[in-house]
């Protein structure tokens, strides 16, 4: 026999000690707590309780605690009686729950729209809407249950592309909680410059190594042949330069507030970079980035030789930094996440828990988990939860 079910729903203006005392109220009666969900819009509250009914219930006394409670702390109070009984479960493939995460910078109607309708027609339900942050950008994320998330992410991705935002799907709960390292490329992701087109420009050859540098993030050529032909172009420049380059690097916006905010929930931070170590490690070391793996220029009486030193970090190379980062850290690469914007970030993107494609290249967009196509690097962190205000207090840190 199913047990009668109750579902009570409170709202109103929000104030403290709702929930308590609710409960209280219920406390006198033979329930049991089946679910409850809250939400708080601008000062109104929507409270809904799902209990069962361990015994034959007295519905009037019920009612009359729960109406002369609602009315007592003015807000308004719904009681809908059902049965207990489960829908008929559907496959485990498209069981669990998923966030979708939405990012628009504005975010428009018709965008939420879209997503709203490809996730309605997937016969999947939104649960829960939450707003993570409002500026610089906007974004939301919807609790969704009964997708299948495959289908769902190139549904949505669709719909991405077509209203101009960027959407995430990922698998709700303690999945998203337990990633500890983020991994993340340098020339044009941590900072907006190639390093290597910096130096070229000092030694005159900016055209050449321009061109095969653009055809090597492309994909077209192999990333350690093209950077062993452009650092070839380095030859005899001074050493001194790479003191130059660095401190006229530009961070890429978001990119201290994404480490510092990391760093304070108890993250480890990783670079990986196929440009030179002299530019790269000094910056992280400002940072307080843990992890770093580049490339080293030979260097002879003060000059460069033109020369890079073996072992080079491409594509193959990043994606082993990962893995050695992730085991000096000690969690496996499920919980791990990269974010790069070439082809030779496609490795590390692949091998981690969750790849996110900045502002990437068509073909590194197409293998991301998920892309972010805002020139905010601290939206990432919207990927993993963690809204704005967990954000601010790290960005006014000194």
């Amino acid at each position: 026999m199913n047990q009668p079910t109750l579902l009570i729903t409170l709202t109103g203006r929000d104030r403290p000690g709702v929930t308590s005392r609710l409960f209280s109220a219920l406390a006198r009666f033979p329930l049991s707590v089946a679910d409850i969900e809250q939400v708080t819009i601008r000062g109104t509250l929507v409270l809904g309780v799902l209990v069962n009914c361990d015994a034959p219930p007295d519905l009037t006394a019920i009612y009359r605690a729960v109406t002369e409670l609602a009315a007592d702390l003015g807000l308004e109070a719904e009681i809908t009686a059902g049965s207990a009984e489960r829908r008929p479960k559907r496959s485990s493939r498209i069981s669990g729950r998923l966030h979708v995460t939405l990012l628009g910078n504005p975010l428009r109607p018709d965008a939420v729209a879209a997503v709203a309708g490809r996730i309605a027609a997937s016969a999947a339900n939104i649960d829960r809407i939450t707003r993570l942050a409002s500026d610089p950008v906007t974004c939301v994320e919807m609790d969704v249950s009964g997708a299948d998330p495959a289908a769902l992410r190139t549904s949505l991705a669709q719909v991405a592309a077509e209203n101009r935002v960027d959407v995430a799907v990922q698998p709700a709960g303690l999945y998203r909680r337990a990633m500890r390292l983020i991994v993340m490329d340098v020339d044009s992701t941590l900072i907006q410059d190639e390093v290597i087109d910096l130096l070229a420009e000092r030694a005159g050859c900016a055209a050449e190594v321009a061109k095969v540098t653009e055809a090597a993030m492309r994909g077209e050529l192999d990333f350690a042949a093209s950077l062993r032909e452009r650092t070839a172009l380095l030859a005899g420049l001074d050493a001194g330069v790479l003191d130059e380059v660095r401190t006229s690097l530009r961070l890429t916006p978001g990119a201290r507030t994404l480490v510092r905010t990391l760093k304070r929930l108890g993250y480890k931070c990783g670079v990986v970079s196929g440009g030179f170590t002299a530019v790269i490690q000094p910056l992280a070391d400002e940072l307080g980035i843990d992890y770093v793996a580049a490339n080293t220029l030979e260097e002879s009486g003060g000059r460069l030789t033109g020369r890079v030193l073996d072992p080079i970090i491409d594509r193959e190379g990043k994606a082993a930094a990962l893995r050695a980062f992730a085991q000096a850290v000690g969690v496996p690469l499920s919980q791990t996440v990269a974010v790069g914007d070439g082809a030779n970030d496609l490795g590390m993107i692949g091998a981690a828990g969750l790849g996110v494609a900045f502002n990437a290249k068509p073909v590194v967009r197409d293998a991301a988990d998920t892309a972010v196509n805002v020139p905010y690097l601290d939206t990432v962190l919207y990927l993993l939860g963690i809204p704005r205000d967990a954000v601010d207090p790290a960005d006014q840190e000194d």
